[in-house]
């Protein structure tokens, strides 16, 4: 990691990659465990074969406060049962922490929701700037079932991550593909945060 200004490329040819990374993140189905509501066809699929979901590249930065960590997330197209292929979605550790996503590829969703229940889904399609502000938990999903979902990702340098707040029922709304066509719809594990209590 060098500390002097730099310059990098997003090369766009059959895939979506940067010219230059330094940390390649690659996250498969057994990731997800728990996630996908059809779980039955979560154990059918992860037995045939530990599919990849995603993939994030990654430029190192120390991860203190005034760095700025970037990259590219890198989202396969695909379903578990009618659900379509998402992110594992996470809080920032520093709840006040926002975020900013840059699509440059695919179609899908950014499905996001505060600790107090509060939610929004925005579209991600290419050329849309998507702005996630402080305290909330997000999540990228590809509607796309034939190309990859790609982001590049810019955020404060201390934020963290914390997905073990996702983890126990997943986010308040999900992505399924009903006729054919992406919908929105509630999650049937997710908990209020009073029933929580």
């Amino acid at each position: 990691m060098i500390d002097l200004p730099y310059t990098f490329d997003v090369l766009q040819d059959e895939k979506v990659i940067l010219s230059e990374y330094d940390n390649h993140i690659i996250r498969h189905l057994s990731a997800m465990k728990g996630q996908f509501i059809d779980q039955d066809n979560y154990e059918d699929m992860l037995s045939v074969e530990d599919t990849i979901l995603y993939e994030v590249y990654e430029l190192k930065r120390p991860e203190v406060a005034g760095e700025l960590l970037h990259g590219l997330s890198v989202l396969h197209p695909g379903k578990v049962g009618d659900e379509y292929f998402m992110t594992k979605g996470h809080f920032h550790t520093v709840l006040d922490t926002a975020e900013v996503y840059y699509c440059l590829r695919g179609s899908g969703y950014m499905v996001m929701e505060t600790l107090e229940g509060d939610w929004a889904v925005e579209p991600l399609r290419p050329q849309s700037v998507l702005y996630v502000p402080p305290r909330w938990a997000h999540r990228s999903v590809n509607t796309s079932l034939t190309e990859d979902l790609v982001t590049f990702f810019v955020y404060p340098g201390d934020a963290g991550h914390d997905y073990g707040s996702i983890e126990l029922q997943g986010f308040r709304k999900l992505v399924l593909s009903r006729g054919g066509k992406p919908q929105i719809v509630d999650n049937p594990r997710w908990l209020t945060p009073e029933e929580r209590r």
